[in-house]
């Protein structure tokens, strides 16, 4: 054996020793998947998001080694899909390392689509979509860019080339074939399949889920990173002098989309968000994955730069189209890898990339790559999840989606899962005899363990407990009359006003008053801060001020600036009130108001239109005031007007959906009531509310004037 015969030998072991090593290292990145995704979803998701990362592995794996690998790297059928080495068996040591190494690359496609409609997909339903990716969609688009990348010495180059490898397609690690073809059909699962319940609701507001472990998702990003050098640069096939440009480019681009990332979060936010933290490198590195052997590093840092800004951005566009994606992986994967894909031909260096076309052309080529790819991977998977889901439905009922998937799919327990099941089932029976886990080593469990301690108390002390109740219940009742004797019961028919108040619960912590001083009406309305005994004596002490000042003829500023200071040194550090208080001027028709931190008023005029007067102080109670004029004062003249005040408890009560009423919900009730008198549209707007809204998550409390 001559030298060089040798030479070349020791070369294609360490080639095949490289390959080998990329692959284990891209094989570490399901296990950041598995991280980053389980962190971002909620706790009783996050078990059934884990399990998936693994289940996909052993699936895509398996359909690619018998079918798909044929598909992506057989002799090619005019360069759409690949006809023979199906069952994978070769005796070649370089070509057996390439396909351990393409097989991490379909896991890779395969687990995108997992954090994408995460905590609403069922099991098996993820496994069939898992299948077809890896049987159908993958390989075929992979064939069309990637069929001459096969090592086998059986097959010649000349008979495994793709379409688009044919016109000068390059994508040389996969921003497309893997992360976008994940991409397009993780798109296309979650417009089927519908966002999680809740997530986007009727007055286009968005409801924002926080993940179970954010760290742990931080550590996903990092074992992401870490096993992207294999990703990247064992694509190269070799480990020759390309390699440690590759992996620079692969490390500055994602530190790049990591930097244009945060700075986007935080111009927006104007804080540090987590979630672009944790994207914004993936971003960066979906983004050099097409281009890494064939750019310098300033490119690298600017096409990971753009890439994270578009990811970043991304997300919003999702959310104004309502396609829920539970981790951002459609920003990160797709729309980063587009953008991957087109800067080969914007920054790439032309020798390197080897195609003998000019930027224009190598343009047009991307683009016709990137099209391509994108309808077929779309337009397949859609059909496929339509059909699957047709046939075999694949969402988990509301019911098992509110209770997690984790305990449906699973039957995975946890501590707090038993603990509240124990709380629920005492709550129901009223058995004081039954105990919680106390693990001590878990949250749950000690929470258990003196949960379980006063249970054993009480349990041991019910008669006294009872004689307590009973006197404390009777307290309260009483309490509540007394607070009941505060609010006005007179009609004052001179007066056009009327009010009410629906307590929550025994005792109320809103109120209203008036009272009729020479030819003025003064009035207020106010809400304290918590509930309860505490909330009902700060309440009759307000009230009980309101009357006193009032009296005296002062202004609604310093009614409210002697009501703070007052509050401020005698009530419990903590409580406090939004309240309003204003005059009503009989004679002149002119009404004056102050609002201390309260719901903003609105006023109604002849013609149906609100006005609402967002102008307000800080609550009064918090400190201590040198005058009055921290309370914004509002005058204007009520004829054809009627004044509206009212509480929190009116704007957030929530219908059967689980949806608050709103400002915007109040005025439609009141344009209905239109016409009628004060004292009756006070009632009838109640009742409305009472008839239209599943419960009350508040005191109920209504003045109007006018």
């Amino acid at each position: 054996m001559t030298i060089i015969e040798l030479q070349k030998i020791m070369e294609q072991q360490i080639d095949t020793l490289w390959v080998l090593i990329s692959a284990i290292l891209v094989f570490i990145m399901q296990a950041g998947f598995m991280c980053l995704e389980a962190g971002l979803s909620r706790k009783k998701n996050n078990i059934n998001v884990a399990l998936k990362n693994i289940a996909d592995f052993g699936v895509s794996v398996s359909v690619f080694w018998a079918v798909g690998f044929g598909i992506m790297f057989g002799s090619s059928f005019g360069g759409i899909f690949g006809t023979d080495s199906f069952f994978f068996v070769s005796e070649n040591a370089l070509n057996q390392s390439f396909f351990v190494f393409q097989a991490m690359f379909v896991a890779t496609a395969a687990s995108i689509i997992s954090g994408v409609v995460a905590e609403r997909l069922k099991f098996f339903g993820y496994l069939y979509i898992t299948f077809f990716t890896a049987l159908l969609i993958y390989p075929v688009a992979g064939h069309w860019a990637w069929a001459d990348l096969n090592r086998d010495p059986a097959i010649a180059l000349t008979n495994s080339m793709g379409w688009l490898g044919k016109i000068g397609f390059v994508d040389f690690a996969g921003s497309t074939i893997v992360h976008s073809v994940g991409g397009w059909i993780a798109l296309s699962a979650a417009i089927v399949i519908g966002p999680r319940f809740g997530r986007f609701k009727k007055d286009n507001t968005v409801q924002k889920f926080n993940g179970s472990n954010l760290p742990l998702a931080a550590l996903g990003t990092l074992i992401l990173w870490f096993g992207w050098f294999g990703f990247n640069g064992g694509s190269n096939g070799a480990l020759d002098d390309t390699v440690p440009l590759i992996l620079v480019n692969t490390f500055l681009s994602a530190a790049a989309g990591l930097i244009a990332s945060l700075t986007f979060g935080y111009l927006i936010l104007k804080k540090v968000e987590s979630h672009y933290i944790i994207n914004g490198p993936l971003a960066g590195l979906v983004a050099i994955t097409a281009s890494c052997h064939a750019v310098n590093q300033l490119s690298a840092i600017a096409i990971g730069m753009i890439g994270g800004i578009i990811a970043s951005y991304g997300n919003s566009i999702l959310e104004k189209l309502k396609i829920d994606d539970v981790v951002g992986a459609i920003p990160v994967h797709l729309f980063a890898g587009i953008w991957g894909t087109l800067a080969v031909a914007l920054f790439g260096n032309a020798d390197l990339i080897g195609t003998d076309l000019s930027m224009g052309n190598q343009l047009k080529v991307q683009i016709i790559g990137i099209l391509s790819i994108g309808a077929y991977s779309f337009c397949g998977s859609y059909l496929l999840v339509f059909l699957i889901n047709f046939f075999i439905p694949l969402r988990v009922t509301r019911v098992q989606e509110e209770l997690g998937l984790n305990i449906v799919e699973h039957n995975a327990s946890t501590d707090n899962f038993e603990l509240l099941k124990i709380l629920k089932k005492q709550m129901e029976t009223k058995d004081l005899s039954l105990r919680g886990p106390q693990d001590p080593f878990t949250d749950a469990g000690q929470i258990g363990f003196y949960y379980n301690r006063i249970m054993q108390e009480l349990e041991e002390s019910k008669i006294e407990l009872d004689k307590w109740r009973k006197r404390i219940l009777s307290e309260i009742n009483l309490a509540a009359e007394v607070q009941q004797s505060l609010l006005p019961t007179v009609s004052l028919d001179k007066y056009p006003v009327a009010g009410i108040n629906i307590p929550l619960g025994e005792i109320s912590g809103d109120f209203f008053d008036y009272i009729p001083v020479n030819n003025k009406l003064y009035f207020t309305l106010g809400d304290v801060s918590g509930k309860g005994v505490n909330a009902g004596i700060v309440m009759a002490k307000a009230s009980t001020l309101f009357k006193i000042f009032s009296k005296q003829e002062m202004s609604p500023q310093d009614i409210l600036y002697e009501t703070n200071n007052e509050l401020v040194e005698t009530s419990v550090q903590g409580m406090f009130i939004t309240m309003i208080v204003g005059v009503y001027d009989v004679e002149t028709q002119m009404i004056e108001w102050s609002n201390a931190g309260h719901q903003p008023p609105l006023v109604r005029d002849q013609k149906g239109q609100f006005t609402e007067y967002t102008e307000a102080g800080i609550p009064v109670g918090v400190v201590k005031q040198d005058s009055g004029e921290i309370f914004p004062t509002t005058s204007l003249l009520l004829k054809d007007k009627r004044l509206f005040i009212f509480t929190d408890g009116i704007t957030e009560a929530t219908n059967n959906k689980g949806e608050e009423l709103g400002v915007k919900g109040i005025k439609s009730i009141l344009e209905k009531n239109k016409g009628l008198s004060t004292k009756r549209e006070v009632e009838k707007t109640v009742t409305t509310i009472q008839q239209t809204t599943e419960k009350l998550n508040d005191d109920l409390t209504l003045l109007v004037i006018g």
